[in-house]
């Protein structure tokens, strides 16, 4: 089903498929879980445009490039003191997306974000027909 939504408005199945992965790998289901997914995945890709954008200021250092990435990635993992940001693993799979994607924000972002909502609407109904 999702494979026939995204290919109807050109979107990248590979990213819902990590969004709705993502969403199903959170310990906690439900709303809180839905919330928390997508606020890592989306800040995963800020980060992520942190990375590209802030590497090419010095368009001649790579040294600078992954000293930025190096501190980005630290703060990545900071993050997780806050109660919605603390699922590490949404954070990298936002970041990782925009990465494979090459920066496609336009066919990225409504793929994860509608992949975690494919995630959330298959466990929820999963548990509805189960009880």
């Amino acid at each position: 089903m999702w494979a026939f939504v995204a290919s109807q408005f050109d979107l990248l199945s590979w990213a819902g498929f990590l969004g709705c992965t993502a969403y199903f790998a959170y310990p906690k289901e439900g709303f809180k879980g839905l919330v928390v997914t997508i606020a890592t995945i989306m800040s995963g890709v800020i980060w992520a445009l942190a990375i590209i954008y802030g590497s090419q200021l010095f368009n001649d250092s790579a040294i600078f490039g992954y000293a930025v990435t190096g501190v980005i990635a630290f703060v990545m993992c900071v993050q997780a003191k806050s109660t919605l940001l603390a699922y590490i693993p949404g954070t990298f799979i936002g970041a990782c997306t925009i990465f494979a994607a090459q920066g496609h924000l336009t066919q990225t972002i409504p793929s994860l974000i509608l992949g975690i909502l494919f995630g959330y609407s298959m466990k929820m109904s999963g548990l509805w027909i189960a009880n």
